[in-house]
Protein backbone atom coordinates (compact mmCIF):
# COMPACT_ATOMS: atom_id res chain seq x y z
CA UNK A 1 0.00 0.00 0.00
CA UNK A 2 1.85 3.15 -1.50
CA UNK A 3 1.16 6.73 -0.29
CA UNK A 4 2.37 9.85 -2.72
CA UNK A 5 3.00 12.42 -0.48
CA UNK A 6 4.80 15.80 -0.95
CA UNK A 7 4.32 18.29 1.99
CA UNK A 8 5.55 21.35 -0.05
CA UNK A 9 2.43 21.22 -3.07
CA UNK A 10 2.74 21.48 -6.42
CA UNK A 11 0.90 19.42 -9.59
CA UNK A 12 4.37 17.44 -9.97
CA UNK A 13 3.67 14.82 -7.53
CA UNK A 14 -0.12 14.56 -8.94
CA UNK A 15 1.23 13.72 -12.54
CA UNK A 16 3.87 11.28 -10.95
CA UNK A 17 1.17 9.56 -8.98
CA UNK A 18 -1.12 9.45 -12.42
CA UNK A 19 1.22 8.08 -14.55
CA UNK A 20 2.85 6.03 -11.85
CA UNK A 21 -0.37 4.02 -11.36
CA UNK A 22 -1.51 3.64 -14.70
CA UNK A 23 1.88 2.07 -15.89
CA UNK A 24 2.02 -0.30 -12.86
CA UNK A 25 -1.48 -1.02 -13.55
CA UNK A 26 -0.58 -1.86 -17.82
CA UNK A 27 2.58 -3.84 -16.46
CA UNK A 28 0.55 -5.74 -13.54
CA UNK A 29 -2.74 -6.43 -15.98
CA UNK A 30 -4.03 -9.40 -13.58
CA UNK A 31 -4.11 -7.02 -10.54
CA UNK A 32 -7.03 -5.46 -9.18
CA UNK A 33 -5.79 -1.57 -8.04
CA UNK A 34 -8.09 0.77 -5.73
CA UNK A 35 -6.45 4.61 -6.40
CA UNK A 36 -7.80 6.49 -3.65
CA UNK A 37 -7.61 10.73 -3.82
CA UNK A 38 -7.33 11.87 -0.22
CA UNK A 39 -6.77 15.42 -1.96
CA UNK A 40 -9.16 18.03 -1.77
CA UNK A 41 -8.45 19.61 -4.42
CA UNK A 42 -8.90 15.91 -6.68
CA UNK A 43 -6.45 17.01 -9.76
CA UNK A 44 -5.54 12.94 -9.54
CA UNK A 45 -9.04 12.13 -9.93
CA UNK A 46 -9.93 14.79 -12.47
CA UNK A 47 -6.86 13.47 -14.53
CA UNK A 48 -8.09 9.86 -14.24
CA UNK A 49 -11.74 11.26 -15.65
CA UNK A 50 -10.73 12.63 -18.34
CA UNK A 51 -8.51 15.47 -17.72
CA UNK A 52 -9.43 18.85 -18.86
CA UNK A 53 -9.36 17.73 -22.65
CA UNK A 54 -11.75 15.45 -21.55
CA UNK A 55 -14.44 16.61 -19.43
CA UNK A 56 -12.61 15.53 -16.46
CA UNK A 57 -14.03 18.47 -13.86
CA UNK A 58 -17.59 17.93 -15.18
CA UNK A 59 -17.35 13.85 -14.86
CA UNK A 60 -15.89 14.76 -11.58
CA UNK A 61 -18.89 16.90 -10.36
CA UNK A 62 -21.47 14.07 -11.64
CA UNK A 63 -20.06 11.81 -9.28
CA UNK A 64 -20.29 14.14 -6.38
CA UNK A 65 -23.79 15.13 -7.33
CA UNK A 66 -25.07 11.12 -6.60
CA UNK A 67 -26.51 10.04 -3.28
CA UNK A 68 -24.12 8.92 -2.06
CA UNK A 69 -21.45 10.72 -3.34
CA UNK A 70 -19.40 8.63 -5.52
CA UNK A 71 -16.28 10.17 -3.50
CA UNK A 72 -13.96 10.04 -0.55
CA UNK A 73 -16.59 13.25 0.76
CA UNK A 74 -18.85 10.64 0.34
CA UNK A 75 -18.01 8.00 2.69
CA UNK A 76 -16.58 10.40 4.78
CA UNK A 77 -20.38 11.69 5.39
CA UNK A 78 -21.53 7.84 6.31
CA UNK A 79 -18.84 8.16 9.21
CA UNK A 80 -19.62 11.12 10.75
CA UNK A 81 -22.57 10.86 12.51
CA UNK A 82 -20.85 7.37 13.81
CA UNK A 83 -17.13 8.21 14.09
CA UNK A 84 -15.47 5.82 16.23
CA UNK A 85 -17.71 2.33 15.06
CA UNK A 86 -17.75 1.00 10.88
CA UNK A 87 -21.12 1.31 9.60
CA UNK A 88 -23.06 -1.30 7.67
CA UNK A 89 -21.89 0.37 4.02
CA UNK A 90 -21.60 -1.42 0.66
CA UNK A 91 -17.92 0.70 -0.86
CA UNK A 92 -18.95 0.36 -4.56
CA UNK A 93 -21.42 2.90 -3.19
CA UNK A 94 -18.65 5.51 -3.24
CA UNK A 95 -15.76 3.78 -5.89
CA UNK A 96 -15.79 4.30 -9.54
CA UNK A 97 -13.85 2.83 -12.28
CA UNK A 98 -12.77 6.07 -14.36
CA UNK A 99 -12.06 3.62 -17.57
CA UNK A 100 -16.08 4.24 -18.31
CA UNK A 101 -15.20 8.14 -18.35
CA UNK A 102 -11.57 7.90 -20.06
CA UNK A 103 -10.94 4.50 -21.85
CA UNK A 104 -6.92 5.59 -21.90
CA UNK A 105 -7.08 4.54 -17.67
CA UNK A 106 -6.33 0.90 -17.97
CA UNK A 107 -9.69 -0.82 -17.02
CA UNK A 108 -8.26 -2.93 -13.93
CA UNK A 109 -7.71 0.90 -11.64
CA UNK A 110 -10.72 1.70 -9.70
CA UNK A 111 -11.06 5.20 -7.78
CA UNK A 112 -12.29 6.43 -4.73
CA UNK A 113 -12.47 9.85 -5.70
CA UNK A 114 -11.21 13.52 -4.21
CA UNK A 115 -13.55 15.91 -3.00
CA UNK A 116 -13.08 19.50 -2.12
CA UNK A 117 -16.21 18.52 0.54
CA UNK A 118 -13.10 16.57 2.29
CA UNK A 119 -12.00 20.42 3.61
CA UNK A 120 -15.15 21.60 4.60
CA UNK A 121 -15.37 17.92 6.62
CA UNK A 122 -11.81 18.36 8.09
CA UNK A 123 -12.59 20.79 11.12
CA UNK A 124 -15.48 17.88 12.43
CA UNK A 125 -12.90 15.40 11.65
CA UNK A 126 -10.50 16.78 13.36
CA UNK A 127 -13.12 17.75 16.27
CA UNK A 128 -13.69 13.90 16.84
CA UNK A 129 -10.46 12.78 16.43
CA UNK A 130 -9.77 14.79 19.68
CA UNK A 131 -13.21 13.72 21.91
CA UNK A 132 -11.94 12.07 24.91
CA UNK A 133 -14.01 9.04 25.94
CA UNK A 134 -12.76 6.62 28.52
CA UNK A 135 -11.61 3.47 26.96
CA UNK A 136 -11.62 4.75 23.62
CA UNK A 137 -8.63 5.39 21.79
CA UNK A 138 -10.80 8.05 19.69
CA UNK A 139 -8.18 9.33 16.81
CA UNK A 140 -7.08 6.40 16.43
CA UNK A 141 -10.76 5.44 15.70
CA UNK A 142 -11.06 8.32 13.07
CA UNK A 143 -7.57 7.96 11.60
CA UNK A 144 -8.35 4.12 10.77
CA UNK A 145 -11.52 5.59 8.69
CA UNK A 146 -9.75 4.44 5.47
CA UNK A 147 -7.89 1.80 6.61
CA UNK A 148 -11.56 0.71 7.42
CA UNK A 149 -12.11 1.56 3.86
CA UNK A 150 -9.76 -0.68 2.26
CA UNK A 151 -11.13 -4.31 4.85
CA UNK A 152 -14.41 -3.63 3.71
CA UNK A 153 -13.25 -4.35 0.36
CA UNK A 154 -12.46 -7.69 1.00
CA UNK A 155 -10.00 -9.33 -1.58
CA UNK A 156 -11.22 -7.47 -4.29
CA UNK A 157 -8.10 -4.91 -4.44
CA UNK A 158 -4.45 -6.75 -4.90
CA UNK A 159 -2.87 -2.97 -4.40
CA UNK A 160 -4.00 0.45 -3.42
CA UNK A 161 -2.19 3.62 -4.33
CA UNK A 162 -3.10 7.03 -1.99
CA UNK A 163 -2.44 10.65 -3.67
CA UNK A 164 -2.29 12.82 -0.02
CA UNK A 165 -2.55 16.58 0.54
CA UNK A 166 1.13 18.23 0.72
CA UNK A 167 -0.58 19.88 4.12
CA UNK A 168 -0.45 17.62 7.15
CA UNK A 169 -4.17 18.02 7.84
CA UNK A 170 -6.13 15.38 9.87
CA UNK A 171 -7.07 13.38 6.12
CA UNK A 172 -3.57 13.42 5.22
CA UNK A 173 -2.60 11.66 7.99
CA UNK A 174 -5.75 9.67 7.74
CA UNK A 175 -3.98 8.58 4.25
CA UNK A 176 -0.35 8.71 6.01
CA UNK A 177 -1.51 6.05 8.77
CA UNK A 178 -2.98 3.88 6.12
CA UNK A 179 0.37 3.74 4.20
CA UNK A 180 2.92 1.35 4.70
CA UNK A 181 5.19 2.62 2.18
CA UNK A 182 5.92 6.44 1.36
CA UNK A 183 6.59 7.90 -2.25
CA UNK A 184 8.14 11.12 -1.93
CA UNK A 185 8.79 13.19 -5.05
CA UNK A 186 11.22 16.17 -4.63
CA UNK A 187 11.93 19.16 -6.37
CA UNK A 188 15.73 20.06 -7.33
CA UNK A 189 15.30 23.12 -5.00
CA UNK A 190 16.09 24.53 -1.12
CA UNK A 191 12.28 24.34 -0.04
CA UNK A 192 11.77 20.51 -1.44
CA UNK A 193 15.23 20.01 0.88
CA UNK A 194 13.07 21.50 3.78
CA UNK A 195 9.89 19.60 3.18
CA UNK A 196 12.35 16.53 3.21
CA UNK A 197 13.49 17.33 6.85
CA UNK A 198 10.20 18.49 7.69
CA UNK A 199 8.52 15.46 6.88
CA UNK A 200 11.10 13.29 8.54
CA UNK A 201 9.95 15.32 11.95
CA UNK A 202 5.97 15.01 11.02
CA UNK A 203 6.21 11.14 10.37
CA UNK A 204 8.90 9.84 12.28
CA UNK A 205 9.36 12.34 14.90
CA UNK A 206 13.22 12.35 13.87
CA UNK A 207 15.31 15.41 14.91
CA UNK A 208 12.54 16.90 17.20
CA UNK A 209 14.10 18.89 19.80
CA UNK A 210 13.78 16.24 23.21
CA UNK A 211 11.58 16.97 25.29
CA UNK A 212 9.27 19.05 23.41
CA UNK A 213 5.51 19.75 24.85
CA UNK A 214 4.13 18.61 21.94
CA UNK A 215 5.69 15.14 21.57
CA UNK A 216 2.86 13.06 23.17
CA UNK A 217 0.45 14.51 21.06
CA UNK A 218 2.46 14.35 17.71
CA UNK A 219 0.97 11.76 14.75
CA UNK A 220 3.87 9.25 15.22
CA UNK A 221 3.85 8.77 18.63
CA UNK A 222 -0.07 9.02 18.73
CA UNK A 223 0.52 6.37 16.10
CA UNK A 224 3.06 4.48 17.77
CA UNK A 225 1.45 4.35 21.33
CA UNK A 226 -1.95 2.79 19.57
CA UNK A 227 0.23 -0.36 18.31
CA UNK A 228 0.47 0.88 15.33
CA UNK A 229 3.64 0.60 12.62
CA UNK A 230 4.86 4.15 10.99
CA UNK A 231 4.85 4.16 7.05
CA UNK A 232 8.33 3.23 5.55
CA UNK A 233 9.77 5.41 3.22
CA UNK A 234 10.37 3.34 -0.06
CA UNK A 235 11.22 6.27 -2.81
CA UNK A 236 12.59 9.81 -3.27
CA UNK A 237 11.33 10.74 -6.61
CA UNK A 238 13.56 13.68 -7.86
CA UNK A 239 12.35 15.31 -10.33
CA UNK A 240 13.66 18.62 -12.32
CA UNK A 241 16.35 16.81 -14.52
CA UNK A 242 17.38 17.75 -18.39
CA UNK A 243 16.07 15.69 -20.59
CA UNK A 244 19.32 13.49 -21.86
CA UNK A 245 22.22 14.53 -19.29
CA UNK A 246 22.12 13.76 -15.96
CA UNK A 247 21.44 16.21 -13.06
CA UNK A 248 20.82 20.12 -14.67
CA UNK A 249 24.12 21.64 -13.04
CA UNK A 250 22.19 24.40 -11.36
CA UNK A 251 20.34 21.99 -9.09
CA UNK A 252 23.43 19.06 -8.47
CA UNK A 253 24.34 21.31 -4.92
CA UNK A 254 20.71 21.03 -3.98
CA UNK A 255 20.16 17.60 -4.97
CA UNK A 256 23.60 16.51 -3.43
CA UNK A 257 22.37 18.26 -0.05
CA UNK A 258 19.33 16.17 0.10
CA UNK A 259 21.35 13.17 -0.80
CA UNK A 260 23.30 13.78 2.57
CA UNK A 261 20.46 14.63 4.53
CA UNK A 262 18.61 11.78 3.98
CA UNK A 263 21.79 9.33 4.12
CA UNK A 264 22.14 11.18 7.72
CA UNK A 265 18.81 9.59 8.64
CA UNK A 266 19.17 6.54 6.80
CA UNK A 267 22.15 5.84 9.30
CA UNK A 268 20.63 6.98 12.08
CA UNK A 269 17.18 5.59 12.10
CA UNK A 270 17.14 3.07 9.39
CA UNK A 271 13.76 1.33 10.84
CA UNK A 272 12.48 4.80 8.83
CA UNK A 273 12.75 3.18 5.29
CA UNK A 274 12.28 -0.05 3.22
CA UNK A 275 16.34 -0.07 1.68
CA UNK A 276 19.71 -0.13 3.69
CA UNK A 277 21.40 1.78 0.71
CA UNK A 278 20.84 5.34 0.07
CA UNK A 279 20.83 4.95 -3.73
CA UNK A 280 18.02 1.68 -3.67
CA UNK A 281 15.42 4.43 -2.81
CA UNK A 282 16.34 7.29 -5.05
CA UNK A 283 14.61 7.55 -8.93
CA UNK A 284 15.81 10.21 -11.17
CA UNK A 285 12.99 11.86 -13.32
CA UNK A 286 13.66 13.77 -16.40
CA UNK A 287 11.59 16.70 -16.82
CA UNK A 288 8.79 15.75 -19.26
CA UNK A 289 8.48 19.04 -20.29
CA UNK A 290 5.45 19.46 -23.24
CA UNK A 291 4.55 16.14 -23.34
CA UNK A 292 3.92 15.90 -19.67
CA UNK A 293 1.81 19.29 -20.01
CA UNK A 294 -0.28 17.39 -22.74
CA UNK A 295 -0.82 14.37 -20.90
CA UNK A 296 -2.12 16.06 -17.80
CA UNK A 297 -4.01 17.97 -20.02
CA UNK A 298 -5.82 14.82 -21.96
CA UNK A 299 -5.65 12.58 -18.48
CA UNK A 300 -4.09 10.22 -20.65
CA UNK A 301 -0.92 7.46 -19.26
CA UNK A 302 2.26 8.41 -21.70
CA UNK A 303 1.73 4.61 -23.29
CA UNK A 304 -1.16 6.23 -24.94
CA UNK A 305 -0.17 9.73 -25.68
CA UNK A 306 -0.12 10.45 -29.39
CA UNK A 307 3.27 11.50 -31.34
CA UNK A 308 2.33 14.59 -34.10
CA UNK A 309 0.16 17.54 -33.23
CA UNK A 310 -2.32 18.17 -29.85
CA UNK A 311 -4.77 20.92 -29.68
CA UNK A 312 -5.00 22.50 -25.97
CA UNK A 313 -7.08 25.14 -25.41
CA UNK A 314 -6.20 26.47 -28.34
CA UNK A 315 -2.88 26.15 -28.82
CA UNK A 316 -0.60 24.14 -30.95
CA UNK A 317 1.53 21.56 -29.24
CA UNK A 318 3.72 19.26 -31.00
CA UNK A 319 4.63 15.71 -29.51
CA UNK A 320 8.10 13.84 -30.94
CA UNK A 321 8.66 10.43 -30.86
CA UNK A 322 12.05 10.97 -28.83
CA UNK A 323 10.70 12.95 -26.05
CA UNK A 324 7.93 10.48 -25.66
CA UNK A 325 9.40 7.33 -25.37
CA UNK A 326 12.40 9.20 -22.78
CA UNK A 327 9.15 10.09 -20.47
CA UNK A 328 8.09 6.15 -21.13
CA UNK A 329 11.27 5.15 -19.90
CA UNK A 330 11.02 7.67 -16.83
CA UNK A 331 7.77 5.57 -15.44
CA UNK A 332 9.41 2.47 -16.45
CA UNK A 333 12.05 3.01 -14.33
CA UNK A 334 10.12 4.48 -11.04
CA UNK A 335 7.27 1.56 -11.35
CA UNK A 336 10.37 -1.07 -11.21
CA UNK A 337 10.97 0.17 -7.53
CA UNK A 338 7.22 0.27 -6.13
Amino acid sequence: MYAFWNNKGGTGKTSLAFQSICRFAELNSESRILAIDLCPQANLSELFLGGLVGQGGANLAQLHSLNPRKSVGGYFEKRLPAPFSVPSLNYQDFVSTPFNYNNSIPSNIDLLAGDQIVELQSNAIATLANTQIPGTDTWIRVIDWIKDFIELTGTTYTHFFIDSNPSFAVYTQIALSTAERLVLPVMADDSSRRAIINMFALIHGINVPSGSTYTPYSFPTKLQTAGRSLPRIHMIIKNRLTQYMGPASAYSSVLESIDHDVNSVLISHPSAFTYSKLYDGFVNIKDFQTTGVVAFAEGTPFSKVITGRHYIMGNEIHIKREYLDSCILAINDLVAKL
